[in-house]
Order: structure tokens, then C-alpha cells, then sequence
């Protein structure tokens, strides 16, 4: 296996030996006893040294126990014997996500894979644990070596663009899109690069790119299939599907409470235009982002209102898992002198505000209508043939 390393409280350089140290009964017990201590940063470093750490083994496992405890909620039970740098776990695939990646990978007859960005490790352990053969890389000598341990495999520390791709049964590619503390927005300075990426799926036929939920749809390579993902109603990822992978030209994928649900579609349709109905959906993010929602409105039978708001008007309620419903109580234009009357006179004091195609901010408009009453209440801030409007809903 590669030589482990470990980052410090500040995500800094590489330190072998203080990770060579948590891994002998001294480092464990380390990561035992940060583990039982409060949260308080202070408190904990100051516990740790009254149990005789020193500062350099104290201050690695105060940083691992912290970001265990926050990948708790992509990784599970697995986070506690996992290492992570800040910005890898920031990027590092939810587990479900990843299972259900490789799932799709092995179904479609994928035996082996390489992993060019490998991060922390977190899709690479999903394509193990489905049975595909990995090679993963990653070009930070830090990240690679952290992705070692997590995999228990060697990653090879190099750039993308100098791995030998012949002979490659499939690829997967999950650019770095941070610079430190920073998010990188534009693909031209992800790394690998997308001049990279754009090669790579000519190059590998059967590859799959895991982006930012908020990539252009311009990018999308020529025949590949583009899914966005949505974990609990947060948009997490976006995918391309590339070559005989490709099985539909968009997805919107759910992973929720229930399960996961699939919608996929054209992404170029438009809904039909109509009028407010008795029941408004307001759909998942994962659907708004995949331009699915002329097929969510086909599937509940709707309408839309404005050619530029995703809320779909609908007869009456059908179930669905792609959207959120509410019943429709009563429409008004949006004016702040009338709507502060219509709250008053509902004798309102909790309001949620939900909102699309409007520039006001809920928490600015809370204060604007003075709320004072006993009743909760929910409104929708929107558009209807371009002109403001406010919904009173509740939610079905």
C-alpha cells in the first residue's frame, strides 16, 4: 500500500508520521479518546493534552473525529474508520449515490474501472464493494495517499491526462472543483481540466463525469445521458452518462425516505400553458435542473402558468414522488400593503414562504407584513403570465 499520510487542523502539508502514529495502539487510542470528548475545540485540545498527546498526534485526532463526525451523513457507520481532508469530504459522493452508480456500472457489463480523481476514495470503495476490479488515481499527493488508506489498495499519485487509457474497460471521472476553501466554477479550471474530460469520453467510450449540480447544459458531450441527483430534496450531483451507458437523454434521480425514483424524459419539451389550478406541485430540484418538468406535468396531468416558472398546476392531487403538493386556498396579486391586510385579517404569526421567479427575500417580507397573529400559514411567491403573484397554499 502507498504511504499514509494525515492532514492537520488547517488541511495542511503532508505529515506520514503522525498517520504512521495513529495507527499504532498510541494513534488509536488517540482517536478513542478525541472521539469521547465534547465538541468544543478548546475543551477537547486541552483534555488531550492533559491525557499526555502531544500537540502534533492530539491535533490530527481532533481533525479526523470532526470530520467523521460530518461524514457521518454521506459515508454512515463506515465515516468512523475512514480519514478525509476538508475538501474531499466536500466532494466526496454520498454513499447511496455511489452504490447505486456502481450498481448501474455493473449491470451494464463494466468489470473493471479506473478512477481518474479518486478524492478521498468514496465512489472507488462503491465500485469495490460491487465487484469491479479499480485502478484509481488522484494528482494531489495527499488526497491520493488518504484514498489508499480508505481503499486499501495503492492510488497512484499522477495527473489524468498522463494515465495510458488504452485498454480501459470504463472510466469515471469526478473533477476537483475546489482550490482550497474555494469552489471552482468554471470547467476550463477544474483538474483535470474539461479540454481533459472532452477527450476522455471520445477516448473511453463507456465513461461517466460526476459534476457540479449547476454545470451548463451546453457541456453535455454529443448522445450522452445527463442525470441530476437529489438526496432528501438537496440537489447534490450532476452526471454524464456517455456512450452505449447512455440510456436516455435526461434523468432526474431521487434518493429519499421511500427509496429512489427515476424521471426521465427529453429534457426539450415544454409544458403545456394554463391556469392556476386547484393543486400546485412545486418540483423536486433534481427535475428543474434536468428540464424534466414538462414530463412531471405530463405525469400529473398539468399545466403551467408562466413559460418561465417550474410550478405545475394540476385538477387534482396524484401522487408523485418528484414534486411537493399543495392545495390552493386562494390567489392574490402580490402587493405588500394588500397581502399585510390578507395576514392580519387571517390573524397569521407563522408564515413559510416558498418562492420561484421572485426577487423578494422571505425573511425580509416576514418583517414587512409585522406578523403578530396565532395561525400558521403558507404562501407561494410567484409569477402567473408574468405578473407577481401570491398563493395561499397548504401542504397536502
Amino acid at each position: 500500500m502507498a504511504a499514509a499520510v494525515l492532514v492537520t487542523c488547517e488541511d495542511g502539508g503532508v505529515n506520514v508520521d503522525v498517520l504512521a502514529r495513529l495507527q499504532t495502539p498510541e494513534g488509536r487510542a488517540a482517536l478513542d479518546v478525541a472521539a469521547g470528548l465534547p465538541a468544543d475545540p478548546l475543551a477537547a485540545a486541552s483534555a488531550m493534552r492533559a491525557r499526555g498527546f502531544d500537540p502534533d498526534l492530539a491535533a490530527a485526532a481532533l481533525t479526523q473525529v470532526e470530520l467523521r463526525r460530518r461524514a457521518a451523513a454521506k459515508f454512515g457507520p463506515d465515516a468512523a474508520g475512514m480519514f478525509f481532508t476538508r475538501a474531499g469530504l466536500e466532494q466526496a459522493t454520498r454513499r447511496p449515490v455511489a452504490d447505486a452508480r456502481a450498481a448501474r456500472l455493473a449491470a451494464a457489463g463494466v468489470a473493471s474501472i479506473v478512477d481518474l480523481g479518486s478524492g478521498i476514495g468514496a465512489d472507488s470503495r462503491a465500485f469495490i464493494r460491487a465487484g469491479l476490479a479499480v485502478r484509481a488515481i488522484d494528482a494531489d499527493p495527499l488526497t491520493a495517499a488518504i484514498a489508499s488508506v480508505n481503499l486499501g489498495i495503492d492510488v497512484g499519485c499522477t495527473r489524468a491526462e498522463d494515465v495510458p487509457l488504452d485498454g480501459v474497460d470504463a472510466a469515471f471521472c469526478d473533477p476537483a472543483r475546489r482550490s482550497g476553501s474555494s469552489r471552482i466554477f468554471h470547467p476550463d479550471a477544474f483538474s483535470p481540466s474539461w479540454t481533459f474530460v472532452s477527450h476522455l469520453v471520445t477516448a473511453v467510450p463507456r465513461t461517466v463525469v460526476k459534476l457540479a449540480p449547476g454545470i451548463d447544459h451546453a457541456l453535455i458531450p454529443p448522445a450522452a445521458e445527463a442525470e441530476w441527483v437529489s438526496v432528501d430534496g438537496d440537489v447534490v450531483e450532476a452526471a454524464f452518462w456517455c456512450g452505449p451507458l447512455a440510456s436516455v437523454p435526461r434523468r432526474a434521480t431521487l434518493f429519499g425516505s421511500t427509496g429512489v425514483a427515476s424521471l426521465t424524459g427529453s429534457g426539450t419539451e415544454a409544458a403545456p400553458l394554463g391556469s392556476v389550478g386547484p393543486v400546485v406541485y412545486d418540483p423536486d430540484g433534481a427535475v428543474v435542473r434536468a428540464h424534466l418538468v414538462a414530463e412531471l406535468a405530463t405525469e400529473v396531468g398539468g399545466t403551467i402558468a408562466d413559460p418561465t416558472i417550474a410550478y405545475v398546476y394540476a385538477p387534482s392531487y396524484v401522487p408523485t414522488p418528484f414534486a411537493r403538493g399543495y392545495l390552493v386556498e386562494d390567489v392574490m396579486g402580490f402587493s405588500l400593503k394588500r397581502l399585510r391586510a390578507e395576514v392580519r385579517r387571517r390573524d397569521i404569526g407563522v408564515l413559510t414562504i416558498k418562492k420561484r421567479g421572485s426577487a423578494l427575500e422571505p425573511e425580509t417580507l416576514r418583517r414587512q407584513l409585522r406578523l403578530s397573529g396565532t395561525e400558521t400559514a403558507t404562501i407561494i411567491l410567484t409569477r402567473v403570465d408574468g405578473a407577481p403573484t401570491v398563493l395561499f397554499v397548504r401542504p397536502v
